[in-house]
This record gives structure tokens, sequence and C-alpha cells, in this order.
């Protein structure tokens, strides 16, 4: 009934938080199957189909030619990669327990915590479905070789956090407008389905393509992917400093978001979710 309260330093809590974290982090594996293994498998049957469709669609297309110097599928797979990976990390986020979640009545969880775990999450999954795919493609069809395998996870990492803080404005939003935000979330993932570039080389397109789609951080992400993945290749239009500072404004927008509605929320607008 009565409790005495243990005061912790700073450093005592930080590594509180961080264990809750990585016991979230396992939880939100295990969400989607109680097999961690299945969960795997799942993810790199999207993948994989993803990037069967977009091989054929593009030599369907006659872009095959247009296409950067080298492996023609690992061309088309980096650019599965980064989509993915921001993808997945923009709808974990939105799909986070929020301030109404029942969880948010057991200490020390809180919604930070449950976003964080959520995204690390989708992160562990897309970083393992990448290596598997890259380690058959590597045994059993073709050598696979990155000019700056450093550089290009680097830019893996950018779309993460990326689609994690895009996720975040979005889950800032959700308890005003949950209709809304999650129609807006659908309309920005199919609209990166092309904004995202990874079907065309930014420098081979024409001028009046480029002003459509170079706001767009991930459209510089895949970009700057295949200037480190390809010898032969080197980005003019792009550069890896603008998603990285957008990501950094939209983290901080929806932290801002994100505490204002944790504040203000009821109990009662879960069911409107």
């Amino acid at each position: 009934m009565f409790e005495a309260k243990k005061k912790q330093s700073k450093l005592s809590a930080a590594f509180s938080m961080f264990e809750v974290i990585f016991h979230m982090t396992a939880h939100s594996i295990r969400s989607t199957h109680t097999n961690a293994l299945a969960a795997l498998a799942i993810n790199m049957f999207q993948v994989i189909l993803m990037i069967g469709v977009f091989y054929v669609m593009l030599t369907f297309l006659g872009l095959h030619r247009a296409a950067v110097r080298g492996d023609f599928l690992l061309y088309v797979m980096s650019g599965i990669f980064v989509f993915m990976t921001n993808v997945k990390a923009m709808g974990a986020v939105i799909g986070s327990s929020g301030p109404s979640h029942p969880m948010m009545q057991h200490a020390p969880m809180n919604t930070f915590v449950a976003f964080v775990s959520a995204a690390l999450a989708s992160l562990y999954i897309q970083m393992l479905s990448i290596v598997v795919v890259l380690t058959i493609y590597h045994i059993g069809f073709k050598p696979v070789e990155i000019d700056q395998p450093v550089w290009a996870l680097v830019m893996i990492l950018l779309a993460w956090f990326n689609g994690a803080s895009t996720g975040l404005i979005f889950l800032a939003m959700k308890p005003w407008f949950p209709q809304f935000t999650s129609i807006a979330q659908k309309i920005y993932t199919r609209a990166n389905m092309f904004a995202s570039g990874k079907m065309f080389l930014a420098n081979s397109a024409p001028s009046y393509l480029i002003a459509i789609f170079i706001w767009n951080p991930l459209f510089h992400i895949v970009d700057q992917i295949r200037g480190f993945i390809f010898i032969n290749y080197a980005p003019h239009y792009t550069n890896w400093m603008y998603p990285l500072l957008a990501s950094f404004v939209f983290m901080l927008l929806g932290l801002m978001g994100e505490n204002y509605s944790r504040k203000h929320v009821s109990a009662s607008w879960a069911a409107r979710q």
C-alpha cells in the first residue's frame, strides 16, 4: 500500500529507461507475430516481392538501359531498401501506443519509450531483412559489390531516421485528427512510391521532374545511396545534408506536438482511434 520512493541519479534513470526501451523493442518485434523468425520472413517476403515487381516493371518500361552502369538488380534493391526502411519506420511510430493507451498507466512506461522502441524494432527487422536478402543474392546469384558500404549503411540509417521523424509528426496529430492522419499517411506513402525517385536517376531525369521531387528528403537519400553503391555514379542534384536537417526539424516539431497532445489528451479519445 505504501511505497518509499527511491531517488535515482540521472545516470541511473537513463539506464532504467534504456532497459525499458530494450524490453519494449523486443515486445514490438514480436507484436506482428509471436515467432520473431516468422516476422522476419514476412518482412523479407514483402521486400523480395516489391523488388520483383519493380524489376519486371522497369524492364517492361524499357528503363533497364537508363539505369546506372552496374548491377541492375542491385540498382532496384537500393531504392526498395531505402523506401521500405523509411515507410516501415514511419508506420511503426504512428502505430505506437499513444497517451490514452492503457499501458501508459504503468510506470515507467511513457509515450517516448513507446515510439522509440517501435522505431528501433522496425530498424532491427529491416536491417536483418536487408542483410539476409543481400547474402542470398551474393551467394546464390551474383557477387554484391558496393563502392562505399559504410556510407551506404549511413543512408539506410538516414532513411530510417527520416521515416521515424515524419511518423512522429503524424503521431502528434493522431489524437486530434485520427481519420485525417490515417488518410494523410496513406497518401504520403503512395506518393513516395514514385516521388522517392527509386525508378529513375536524378542525373538523367529532366529538369522539370527534378523540380517536382527535389523537396522530398527521400528523393535525396535514394539518389545519394546509389552514388555510394556504384562507382560509376556521382549525384549532381542531391545531397545528404538536406534530409538530415529536414529530419531533425521534423523530429523537433513532432516532439513538441506529441508533448502538447500528451498533456491535453483525454482517455475517452481512445474510442475514436
